[in-house]
Parts: C-alpha cells; sequence; structure tokens
C-alpha cells in the first residue's frame, strides 16, 4: 500500500495544529514516528522567552495524528531550558 502522507507533510501539519491548540509558537519537530496506521510526532514549543534566550523554557509535546493527519491527542511530556541538553528517555513518554 502505497504511503498517503509524506514526512514532510506530517511534521508540517503537526506544527500548525500544536500553534492552533495550544497558542504558542513551535520551535520545531524533533521525531516522527508511524505506530500502525497513526503517525507520532514530538515538537518542540515556546512556552516562556528569557534573556538571555538560553534560559527559555521549552515544552516538550507528543501529537498521534490519525491517517488523515487529524490530531487524535496531544500532551506536553516535559520541560526544559533551551541551554540544557536531555536524551529522549528523559523527556519523552512512548
Amino acid at each position: 500500500m502505497e504511503e498517503k502522507n509524506t514526512i514532510e507533510e506530517v511534521g508540517d501539519k503537526a506544527l500548525h495544529h500544536i500553534e492552533h491548540l495550544i497558542k504558542k509558537k513551535a520551535e520545531g519537530v524533533v521525531g516522527i514516528s508511524k505506530e500502525g496506521e497513526n503517525w507520532i510526532v514530538q515538537l518542540e514549543v515556546l512556552e516562556r522567552r528569557s534573556v538571555p534566550d538560553t534560559q527559555d523554557i521549552l515544552g516538550m509535546y507528543q501529537m498521534k495524528l490519525d491517517m488523515d493527519l487529524n490530531v487524535a491527542e496531544y500532551r506536553r511530556v516535559g520541560l526544559r531550558r533551551r541551554g540544557v541538553m536531555i536524551t529522549q528517555d528523559e523527556c519523552y513518554i512512548n
């Protein structure tokens, strides 16, 4: 069966959805995977701007999109300062 959506389309749609849902600026997509007919997308969102910007607070969100790229569910799975590196195991819930 041919894939209906490209990974780029999935990422673009997820960014649009998260900004619309939480009314905050998305920083970018940090991961996309396929789970059955659903897409799982991890995104970072600017939760709070600070000076210096290395102290900005970023929210990490996980979103599930159905095969038509509609939101099936989403949740914030973590927070971090922009200047702090984390591993996936420290932040995201599978």
